[in-house]
């Protein structure tokens, strides 16, 4: 690992075993991501995070440094 990317820039997955959500919920979340051009996992994590900097938490970025530059869908 560089300097330049530090243990706490290291992508890690994320797993949502539990999450259920009803078939109109999927159907809208999938049209909304792929009007953005997303994936709908994509979609969801930027909506966290977009989140997450309303209510002043730093990130150093969501997939790659800077995303969090570009997270507003």
């Amino acid at each position: 690992m560089s300097s330049a990317n530090p243990k706490n820039s290291e992508r890690v997955p994320v797993s949502l075993p539990g999450a259920r959500v009803t078939v109109d919920f999927r159907d809208a979340l999938f049209d909304a991501a792929n009007k953005a051009g997303v994936s709908p996992n994509e979609f969801v994590l930027r909506a966290a995070a977009e989140k997450l900097t309303s209510r002043g938490q730093s990130l150093p970025g969501i997939f790659e440094v800077g995303d969090i530059d570009e997270v507003r869908i």
